[in-house]
């Protein structure tokens, strides 16, 4: 029986048999981000009158892939033809652009079909927001507690594919906006290498940091969907050549684990649930084996570079009269105080960028890194994170400086609230996340848990 937390399989399954219609699915969906998804502020914008047109004309046709008749949603960072893109920011409410993302041009060729814009932080957080209301329609929340945030900046993707409104979602990373919402939400989301998706037609935060990538039910279904929206783009001049390869060849990966501090930050929850994922993977035969990256300030680095990329992305927006109308003070003053960053320490950011490439060296002793995304469970939507972000944890290595991928799942729960894990592959190694992912899916159910409304 196909219902809202249905796998791309078993929806191409149920399409190819004729046992359901996409317009049927789209109208599911639809009913669904009118309910739940406005309940939780995940959607930006409903396109129903294109959900349509593209369900039935996929009804109509011969399959084209498997996502073929498929309703998903879209960060509304993804500019989509004739509809508003409005990038989470009030001082956008009236942006449209005459031509799709790329990403998106990939879906409508596979035959997916388009049914919402998700909700997102406004311009994606580079401003360092403080609070979860730093988006137009207000704090995203999670699918699991309305007290508790969707996470950031992918929040209506992660709420909306966690609670069933979608079938699958697009969102972005720059540092963290797949792999925490995913958290957040008991997603799973793919944060492919820096390059392998196209960012033509996506918003800009930071050039040289910004990737694109799914957020979905399980693991194999962000690999279907990650296959689909890859590839080289004459339009994107930073896109990859090289062809994606998810087949899973040769050994088990093995496996390297840095020190974790779960007792210093009071995260006796996720320990347990760490060391029981790990106990699955290695009755699955991976071995693991302890790893450490070289000392350096990556997030500083980020912080800096991030900075200043967002400042020039956005400079014509900054010092507009629109400005000012972003939700968060905090958001208003970071991006004004990112204007200043000097040269030289944008410079300092990129050579600790370049020093940070030391930190391959691990790959010598490991295939990829398994690591808890977050030592606790999404923080509250009302207060201040200065006052919540406490003993969190999440990846302070390399990876997002460096353009690792990363696919990111739940691994357990903490107060009834999902908590993730990932794993972190070598650049161009998508194969290796999606393999020990699938794995930990086939003998784990947390994947297939899910919210009751």
């Amino acid at each position: 029986m196909i219902g809202p937390y249905s796998s791309i399989r078993e929806m191409t399954s149920a399409l190819k048999k004729r046992e359901v219609s996409s317009v049927e699915l789209t109208e599911m969906y639809l009913k669904r981000l009118k309910t739940l998804g406005h309940e939780h502020n995940a959607v930006a914008e409903l396109t129903e009158e294109l959900a349509l047109k593209q369900a039935k004309a996929a009804d109509a046709t011969e399959a084209k892939s498997p996502l073929h008749g498929i309703p998903y949603g879209a960060k509304d960072l993804y500019a989509t033809k004739d509809i508003p893109t409005r990038w989470g920011s009030p001082g956008h409410a009236d942006q449209v652009f005459p031509y799709n993302a790329t990403s998106i041009d990939h879906l409508e060729a596979a035959g997916a079909v388009l049914v919402a814009k998700l909700e997102m932080i406004e311009l994606a957080g580079g401003g360092n927001y403080n609070v979860a209301n730093a988006s137009r329609m207000g704090p995203c929340l999670s699918a699991w507690d309305k007290k508790l945030w969707a996470g950031g900046s992918s929040s209506g993707s992660g709420a909306a594919t966690a609670l069933g409104c979608v079938g699958f979602s697009l969102g972005s990373e720059t540092s963290g906006s797949i792999v925490c919402p995913s958290a957040f939400n008991g997603a799973t989301g793919f944060r492919p290498t820096y390059g392998r998706v196209s960012r033509h037609g996506a918003m800009a935060l930071c050039w040289t940091l910004d990737k694109l990538g799914p957020i979905c039910r399980s693991a194999d279904d962000c690999g279907l969907v990650l296959e689909a929206i890859s590839g080289y783009d004459v339009k994107d001049g930073s896109s990859l050549k090289e062809k994606l390869s998810l087949r899973a060849t040769g050994p088990k990966p093995k496996i390297g684990l840095v020190k974790e501090t779960f007792k210093d930050s009071k995260a006796e929850v996720c320990e347990k649930a760490y060391h029981g994922a790990l106990d699955a993977l290695r009755k699955l035969g991976y071995e693991t084996v302890e790893i450490a990256y070289p000392d350096l300030p990556y997030n500083a680095a980020i912080d800096i570079i991030v900075g200043a990329e967002g400042a020039s992305a956005h400079e014509n927006f900054i010092r507009g009269d629109r400005f000012q109308k972003l939700q968060d003070v905090n958001q208003v003053a970071g991006f004004a105080a990112a204007l200043e960053i000097r040269a030289v320490d944008y410079l300092w950011a990129m050579r600790i960028r370049t020093e940070a490439l030391r930190a391959n060296e691990v790959w010598e002793k490991c295939d990829c890194i398994f690591t808890p995304s977050f030592y606790h469970k999404a923080i509250s939507a009302e207060l201040p994170f200065d006052q919540t972000w406490v003993n969190m944890g999440g990846d302070n290595g390399p990876s997002n400086l460096l353009g690792w991928p990363a696919i990111a799942f739940p691994i357990g729960f903490e107060d009834g609230a999902p908590i993730g894990g990932q794993i972190i592959a070598p650049a161009l190694r998508e194969d290796t996340c999606l393999r020990v992912a699938k794995d930990f899916q086939r003998v784990t159910d947390f994947h297939l848990k899910h919210p009751v409304p």
